[in-house]
């Protein structure tokens, strides 16, 4: 066991704060230890890891100031125990989130909504995994995942895999990126994309665009690419931004969460009806996490790099609830959309599989 590994199985078993992470493709797993249950807010004084819920003010800070910091190479990696996928489900679940999608596209031909991502969850009975054991899984199955596992004995236990980037910050750039539409990967099958992914994905490109004009000098959009994300792909564009030099990372950050890859468009109409039809609250599922102006691995200040929280699940001793969504346009079919979410559900069931 590692040094890292060690205190991470301490503090857990003395109920103290803590996140095991590590960004896509890094040869890095770092760990933020807090040395106290206090709850800590983010601020532009305050350092740490970040997570945050899918709306209201409820942001957690892990904070620097109060903890103690490991960064270890990674050296556990093993390729992935085979699995089958596990496709169980109740016909009520079905039946009940195909009315919610149907009731969505009502709403979207009537103009009340251009776009809305509607989810569920799904609780998974599993045996105990101890932290730092589930997250080698995570990293050694989705190595190209921002992969991780946070604690706080006031909240619970999360851990995720997941494939998109909120915002990152690097003196006045900041990088995002604008991911929708989603399919199943095949082996040597050529990729198409139908017209209402590509519409999906370029309702959510717009928004981050005209949410970035009045804090960015210059805004640049790469062409839109397939990206592999497990075994799914989904379509993405990478968007740069220059920051102005009095503009307030904060705002950015509230102007464009949540995106309309997690909510929909418009931002208000979109959250109602959530609110309104999902039947849960969403917590931290669509929420955003990340290092909080500290790059910890190269020891650079006021460098922050934030992803959203998808792909994740709530980690209780004996089960583990998954949360999976999709974007519904004017196109959407609600059984396809259906099937989109048990698709994304196999990202953590492959974690908790024997």
């Amino acid at each position: 066991m590692t040094t890292g590994e060690i205190a991470v199985k301490l503090y857990f078993e003395q109920e103290l704060p803590f996140v095991i992470y590590s960004k896509p493709n890094a040869t890095k797993m770092i760990a933020v230890l807090q040395k106290n249950s206090n709850i800590y807010k983010p601020s532009q004084a305050a350092s740490g890891f970040v997570f945050a819920p899918f709306k209201g003010e409820a942001s957690i800070l892990i904070s620097e100031k109060h903890a103690e910091v490991f960064v270890e190479t990674i050296d556990f990696l093993q390729n992935p125990k085979p699995f089958t996928p596990n496709a169980s489900f109740s016909e009520m679940d079905k039946s009940s989130f195909e009315a919610m999608v149907t009731a969505a596209v009502t709403a979207i031909h009537s103009n009340a909504l251009e776009k809305v991502v509607l989810s569920r969850k799904e609780l998974v009975k599993t045996k105990e995994i101890q932290p730092y054991e589930l997250f080698k899984r995570l990293k050694s199955t989705y190595p190209d995942a921002f992969c991780y596992v946070w604690y706080h004995p006031k909240v619970g236990c999360w851990a995720g895999a997941t494939p998109e980037r909120f915002l990152k910050k690097s003196k006045q750039t900041i990088e995002t990126v604008s991911l929708a539409g989603t399919q199943l990967f095949h082996e040597n099958t050529v990729v198409n994309w139908s017209d209402k992914e590509i519409e999906e994905q370029q309702i959510v490109t717009s928004y981050i665009q005209s949410g970035l004009q009045n804090y960015c000098s210059e805004v640049h959009i790469s062409e839109t690419y397939t990206q592999k994300a497990g075994n799914l792909l989904h379509l993405k564009s990478d968007i740069k931004g220059e920051l102005l030099s009095d503009a307030d990372f904060i705002k950015v950050i509230q102007k464009l969460h949540p995106t309309p890859a997690v909510c929909g468009v418009p931002k208000d109409k979109a959250l109602e009806f959530i609110d309104k039809s999902e039947g849960y609250d969403r917590t931290f599922y669509t929420g955003y996490l990340g290092e909080w102006l500290k790059d910890f691995e190269n020891e650079v200040p006021n460098s922050s790099d934030l992803f959203v929280n998808l792909r994740c699940m709530k980690m209780e001793k004996n089960e583990a609830e998954l949360f999976m969504g999709c974007g519904i346009t004017k196109d959407s079919s609600p059984e396809n959309e259906f099937w989109e979410t048990v698709n994304k559900s196999q990202t953590m069931k492959r974690i908790l599989a024997d």
